[in-house]
């Protein structure tokens, strides 16, 4: 169970386009660490009726995107792009919640380095991700 506290903690992200086409849900806890989560429909699944490998890597650089924009700026303001986002496919699932979190590991002025997994609801590693994103100023 989570007190008041613990619930105010944590910070949802809202962003229009490819969030309400898909369905995810991207938060921050009060460690700063991002989740991006997905209940799985038939939309999020491929021909062989397991998570498609296009989501797990929209899911990957969605995580990994707001964790290298909080590497420039706490508070998340900083505009990023991605440079490289390397995945590992680990095991499939089709059914549940899938839960993408992310990690900095390292950077530069302007460029932030950045690991990913991503699980399924009984805590199943499924992919793994790397990935670069450089700092942009937005037009």
């Amino acid at each position: 169970m989570t007190s008041d506290s613990e619930a105010q903690e944590v910070e949802v992200v809202s962003d229009p386009g490819c969030q309400q086409m898909v369905g995810y849900q991207t938060e921050f806890d009060a460690a700063g660490t991002c989740r991006v989560t997905l209940d799985l429909e038939a939309r999020h699944l491929n021909r062989h009726r397991i998570l498609h490998g296009g989501m797990v890597a929209t899911l990957m650089d969605v995580a990994c995107g707001h964790t290298a924009g909080r590497y420039f700026d706490p508070e998340g303001n900083a505009s990023v792009v991605t440079v490289a986002l390397n995945l590992s496919y680990i095991a499939s699932t089709s059914a549940g919640q899938v839960v993408a979190t992310a990690r900095n590991t390292g950077g530069g002025k302007s460029t932030a380095h950045v690991m990913g997994e991503l699980h399924d609801a009984e805590g199943q590693l499924l992919a793994t991700a790397t990935a670069i994103f450089r700092r942009i100023t937005p037009r």
